[in-house]
């Protein structure tokens, strides 16, 4: 009885522990890039502009103008390229459907000697292609798993990874031009705003990945820092030049 006991605890145990983030959702890589795109972009165009030394207005106006350009053109980007890849798995499934439709025996023995390929029993492997071919709809999802690498019941969504995006990079971009929204005239509080949120963003993308979380925030932090290093640079020497 209590080695039952402990069976059963060790199972329950190994149940609870052996949980898997989403990964396929659609909606992780657009956030994190988004957020990370809005902050580095709209950074450095407001440090570019603020290097050829215009007004307060003029950086203000130019963060916006980033903001919305940026977060409509991610999103809009996001939806077309997570569509049009979902069209093209969708196409790629109903060129499966036809061929287990019109070829059923030769997609189960296709089955079978992926089974096969894999160390099971031939005899064994042609009962499972078998049984596991009685359904069309788990046949079709189960070669699309084995020959696409896809899961049809879990496909990204072109509008989870547009608003995603958009969101995200909205809240990204203004990080920078919120100190300056508030009432600041100099650049040195968006640029310091905007160098924590790099360093934070890097920092929170690292709990989902298996780097450090100071390693990825010094990482996003050096990034974008010499970013908005550069393009003031460039701001200041066409500044100069114009002026």
């Amino acid at each position: 009885m209590a080695l039952i006991e402990t069976t059963a605890a060790l199972h329950e145990a190994h149940r609870d522990n052996h949980t898997h983030r989403d990964v396929n959702g659609g909606w992780l890589r657009p956030a994190v890039f988004g957020a990370m795109d809005g902050l580095v972009s709209n950074l450095a165009l407001m440090t570019g502009v603020a290097g050829g030394a215009v007004g307060h207005q003029t950086i203000v106006i130019t963060g916006l103008a980033g903001l919305a350009a940026g977060a409509f053109s991610m999103a809009a980007g996001e939806y077309t390229s997570v569509a049009s890849q979902r069209e093209l798995v969708e196409a790629e499934l109903d060129v499966e459907r036809r061929e287990l439709r019109r070829h059923p025996q030769d997609e189960e023995d296709e089955l079978a000697a992926l089974y096969v390929a894999r160390g099971v029993a031939p005899e064994l492997a042609r009962e499972v292609a078998r049984q596991l071919s009685k359904d069309p709809e788990q046949a079709l999802e189960i070669h699309a798993r084995e020959e696409l690498g896809i899961d049809p019941s879990d496909l990204p969504s072109p509008l989870v990874a547009a608003v995603s995006s958009f969101g995200s990079f909205a809240l990204g971009a203004l990080l920078p031009l919120l100190p300056y929204l508030l009432g600041a005239t100099v650049l040195w509080p968006a640029l310091l705003l905007a160098l924590i949120g790099l360093f934070g963003c890097g920092a929170v993308v690292a709990k989902v990945t298996a780097r450090s979380w100071w390693f990825s925030g010094l990482r996003q932090l050096a990034l974008g820092g010499a970013a908005a290093g550069v393009t003031y640079a460039l701001g200041a020497l066409f500044g100069t030049a114009v002026g």
